[in-house]
């Protein structure tokens, strides 16, 4: 049943809390963790809904996972090395995790084994044509809904998978993910050639697991990965750092506020997911990575956010796309507070996440009396000059968490209460946000029925 809820105008943010750990992360330490030798022992390890989706994968695969008892969220995975899949004996859902699902394709194309996937509606829209066209070349075969391009999907892997080099159309962590981890299964050297760099949680995690991953830069400003196929993997423990993804939320919320100051430790701060940090401190937020570190292969650093300070409107190139292409709906929350226009570049990519985020942004910001406009890729926010806008509307979340967690801290300091018609897809990748963000000081509430229809 949807989960309506309210938020109304907060009193300033302050406290520390630790954010998920990284939904990205979680997902590969799952998936490598099953395919590597011995036990894997996974702290941190984020318990949203996508992930727990990708966990049952692993063991519909014949791994064995399992949360440690306690109260920590320890989990424990006994890999079966590479080959050594089993063939699922029911149909996988993937709930909303396109991430999983995608990064589960490339596992299965490298090995001699059929595997059905589905997922919810949303994730049922989704695109798979970018990920089966080099599984293809793979070897791996695909039948479902819009010519094998749309789930539910059967996958039929490839007998002797092939090496392959594959430049990717468009900058995808996804897909060049699913291409290295289908490349395990194949003899020889199997190359992604990116345009423009990804984030590079696979190729960090796949040495750390003891595969042999080369990395080069190439004419243009992308990289070329290349993976040796068919090695070993070794059993490797794994700390996850807390998402900045996630981190997001707060932190945005921290700076609408004056007189909050919230910090968040151990956020990833990779520096192919840090696009964010770096746009909200051009936009003249007082945020401070405090205590860098590394943890688990990953750079993290204590994340110490400070509301008081006005923003104003910049201009975000579209070569940052990648480096946070999922904070663009609370980052166009922070431009409608802002001083000036924010113009945001290259979002092409958002019309085919959990939803069409870039006209549900738009949309949404519209209804709560922000002036928006879309051009071809192009996202651009009037902001209201550093006064609240007037919120007040009644948003869809369209089955998508990035949407709902937005406009709920959107409501946080605009001038009347926003409320959104579901708020269970958070779940998905901020298991606890409510009690999260009401521990520091906000005020969201399951929404009264009859209330106002989503616009």
């Amino acid at each position: 049943m949807p989960t309506p809820l309210i938020s109304g105008t907060s009193a300033p943010l302050r406290g520390t809390i630790r954010v998920p750990g990284d939904k990205s992360i979680s997902h590969r330490a799952l998936i490598l963790g099953g395919l590597a030798v011995g036990r894997t022992r996974i702290e941190g390890l984020l318990e949203g809904e996508d992930v727990l989706r990708t966990a049952a994968a692993m063991r519909a695969f014949g791994a064995s996972v399992e949360r440690l008892p306690g109260d920590g969220n320890a989990w424990v995975v006994d890999g079966v090395g590479i080959g050594g899949l089993a063939e699922p004996d029911d149909v996988i859902d993937c709930g909303n995790a396109g991430t999983g699902v995608r990064l589960l394709m490339g596992v299965v194309a490298g090995h001699p084994i059929t595997a059905i996937f589905t997922g919810d509606a949303s994730l049922r829209r989704r695109p798979m044509a970018r990920v089966t066209a080099p599984l293809l070349q793979v070897g791996a075969r695909f039948v479902g809904r819009n010519g094998g391009q749309s789930l539910p999907l059967a996958v039929v892997g490839a007998a002797e998978p092939m090496p392959i080099s594959y430049r990717l159309p468009v900058p995808s962590a996804q897909v060049k993910s699913a291409v290295l981890l289908a490349g395990l299964g194949a003899p020889g050297v199997t190359t992604v050639i990116e345009p423009q760099p990804t984030r590079d949680h696979s190729e960090r995690m796949l040495a750390h697991f003891g595969a042999q991953v080369a990395v080069e830069a190439v004419t243009g400003g992308g990289r070329a990965v290349a993976l040796v196929g068919q090695p070993e993997l070794r059993a490797a423990d794994i700390v996850v750092p807390a998402d900045p993804s996630s981190a997001a939320f707060p932190a945005v919320a921290a700076l609408l506020l004056p007189g909050s100051e919230v910090t968040l430790p151990g956020v990833g701060v990779n520096p192919f997911r840090d696009g964010l940090f770096e746009t909200l401190r051009e936009m003249g937020a007082d945020l401070v990575l405090a205590n860098p570190r590394e943890a688990g292969g990953e750079p993290v650093a204590d994340l110490v956010v400070r509301g008081g300070g006005r923003l104003k409107g910049v201009t975000v190139p579209a070569e940052r796309a990648p480096r946070m292409i999922d904070e663009y709906p609370i980052l166009a929350v922070a431009a409608a507070f802002a001083q000036g226009r924010t113009v945001m570049h290259g979002l092409a990519e958002l019309r085919v996440k959990e939803s069409d985020r870039l006209s549900a942004v738009a949309q949404g910001l519209a209804v709560c009396g922000v002036a928006v406009t879309i051009e071809g890729d192009t996202l651009t926010v009037e902001g209201t000059g550093g006064a609240p806008p007037e919120g007040g509307a009644a948003i869809a979340s369209r089955l998508d968490h990035r949407i709902a967690m937005s406009f709920l801290v959107l409501g946080m300091a605009a001038r009347q209460p926003t409320r959104i018609d579901d708020g269970e897809p958070i779940q998905t990748s901020f298991p606890g946000f409510v009690p999260l963000m009401n521990g520091l000081g906000a005020s969201i509430a399951p929404a009264a029925d009859g209330e106002e229809e989503p616009s």
